[in-house]
């Protein structure tokens, strides 16, 4: 079908309903202009907050409930809890004078997983204790990726791989013009596939596009090379040469090596080759005739892939930061890329086979990479005003902040387009974007309020406060949500396999520590139930321990905790 042309001028307050697939034009920038909209929302709601809340008690209502089950506000008492100097915020002087951007991943924070082991009740489950640079120990000592010495390509399947790329991967990088992409191809036919940042890319797209057509890694058998190896292997061999440009191209280029090498579960690897990515990127957009007028949106797209997958890593990992970020506020939003009036000529393949035809690929779909954008910014938000390490706050001065990321994830879900916007209730969706949005939206939604379950763990008395018993069940809530259809996290299993089995593990820890407490035990979910769901992601992450020492780990923690709260269920007489 054809993309429709869908002229919506600036400022119309909603979106159309169009179909997904459908490219975006005019759309497109009324969408940046929600959420250029919803990046202001936050540093003026802040500083409005910092002049009327001051450190005390007082814990204020909660906006914008984003649960559709008719949650009733919150009152405006909370008790003067202490909460430890490992969950703090930065203090109020900071909201008044933010720092540069809070919209990046602070270098000092309490958000990884790990930081979990560390907690009561959560510590009593585990073996022994576990640094969280655990998991970046062993990652660091992992072995090299073996890859067999480039042979002959088969390229009797690259019309399949390259649709398939464009339909179910590039929609979640964005980075690749399907309108310019025979050009790519007729270059990288006419070298032989042998050099240039053309082969490399094409040579990517196909490792990519084969990737995708055989679902999770995690269902390939450990002694079956990985799907699309052969073509990565290829493209690896031209990398050396394409690392030494600095050019936009050269960039998209290690972007898509990141993205095979995060398909492979090597974060590490993904973070060394994003790393360069970051530099090179900072060089060119360090004088603005650095980057030529065609290869701007390009380079746009490029960044928003770098700092995205740098600020997933920099939250599970103690890595240093590329320096990415003090671009941040100056880079713009994503466009879209102007269609090719250029006829281009059918070119044959050294099989003589035709390449792909441009009309045929694919469309310029940007609605869940802005989506994302967006979100992956509020998360580092999150890490920055709940989760920085800097001085002790009270429950009271935790309130003003819960409220507004709240809010502002409220203003995110309800900016989103209808084909992408996820129902909030239990109706299961077949939507892949869907799935990995609501995933992650709930995701967003436990770090927001998940402090307040810690201040239960150290003190029992702390439920009593209705504030801090109603933000405890939001918590709970958005973490079962989560958990409750562990199979749906396969959906994003391309680019956040790694990301989101970590992401389990932290929910499901969180979850077994409130079984634990009498107080939190109560907001669950029957007891069978939440049994089930915490077997399921046992068994889940179970069978992700052969990708990653990490996750191999992840899996062994999970697994004998639950053996051990089953144990302490049992000899306190709350199980049989």
């Amino acid at each position: 079908m054809p993309p429709a042309e869908n002229e919506v001028q600036r400022g119309t307050p909603k979106m159309p309903a169009l179909e997904p697939g459908i490219k975006l034009d005019a759309g497109d920038k009324l969408i940046i202009e929600r959420l250029n909209r919803i990046e202001g929302l936050l540093q003026s709601s802040l500083a409005n907050q910092a002049a009327l809340c001051p450190l005390s008690s007082a814990s204020p209502t909660t906006s914008n409930d984003t649960n559709n089950g008719g949650d009733d506000a919150l009152v405006k008492t909370s008790s003067p809890l202490a909460m430890p100097v490992r969950t703090s915020v930065v203090g109020l002087a900071s909201w008044a004078n933010p720092p540069t951007s809070i919209s990046t991943m602070p270098k000092v924070h309490t958000t990884p997983a790990l930081h979990l082991l560390q907690w009561p009740l959560i510590r009593d489950l585990v073996a022994g204790p576990y640094d969280p640079h655990t998991l970046l120990q062993l990652e660091m000592a992992r072995e090299p990726l073996r890859m067999r010495a480039p042979g002959v390509l088969d390229l009797s399947n690259a019309t399949t791989y390259i649709k398939a790329f464009f339909q179910r991967v590039n929609i979640w990088y964005a980075c690749v013009n399907p309108y310019t992409w025979s050009r790519y191809y007729s270059t990288a036919i006419s070298l032989g596939f042998r050099e240039g940042p053309e082969s490399c890319l094409v040579l990517l797209v196909l490792a990519l596009g084969c990737a995708s057509q055989y679902g999770s890694i995690s269902s390939v058998p450990p002694d079956n090379e990985a799907p699309g190896l052969a073509y990565f292997s290829a493209a690896w061999g031209l990398l050396p040469l394409v690392i030494m440009r600095n050019s936009v191209l050269a960039a998209q280029c290690i972007i898509l090596t990141s993205a095979y090498l995060f398909y492979l579960v090597r974060p590490l690897e993904a973070w060394t080759l994003l790393s360069n990515a970051s530099l090179k990127l900072q060089l060119l957009f360090g004088n603005t005739s650095r980057v030529p007028l065609q290869w701007k949106e390009l380079s746009v797209r490029v960044y928003w892939n770098a700092l995205l997958y740098e600020s997933d890593l920099l939250a599970e990992l103690d890595l240093p930061h590329s320096g990415i970020v003090h671009f941040e506020e100056l880079v713009d939003l994503p466009g879209g890329f102007e269609e090719d009036d250029e006829e281009d000529d059918e070119v044959e393949d050294e099989r003589g086979e035709i390449a792909p035809e441009t009309e045929h690929i694919g469309h310029d779909e940007l609605w869940y990479f802005l989506a994302e954008i967006a979100l992956r910014r509020l998360l580092n938000r999150v890490s920055h005003m709940v989760y920085q390490k800097d001085s002790p706050l009270t429950l009271g001065s935790l309130g003003p902040i819960v409220s507004e990321l709240d809010f502002q994830l409220s203003q995110w879900y309800e900016s989103l387009p209808q084909p992408i916007q996820f129902p909030l209730s239990h109706t299961p969706v077949s939507n892949s974007v869907q799935t990995v949005l609501r995933l992650r939206y709930f995701a967003c939604r436990t770090i927001i309020y998940r402090p307040y379950i810690l201040a239960v763990f150290q003190n029992e008395h702390a439920s009593s406060d209705p504030v801090v018993k109603e933000c405890c069940r939001r918590c709970l809530e958005a973490t079962m949500r989560q958990l409750e259809n562990i199979t749906s996290h396969r959906e994003g299993h391309l680019p956040y396999l790694w990301q989101g089995a970590l992401s389990m593990v932290s929910q499901t820890l969180l979850i077994m520590g409130a079984t634990m407490s009498p107080a939190l035990s109560v907001l669950l979910p029957p007891a069978d139930q939440v049994d089930g769901i915490i077997s399921s992601v046992v068994a889940e992450v179970g069978t992700y321990s052969h990708l990653a020492p990490s996750l191999k780990l992840s899996a062994e923690i999970i697994r004998d905790a639950e053996r051990r709260r089953q144990i302490c269920l049992k000899s306190t007489g709350r199980r049989a």
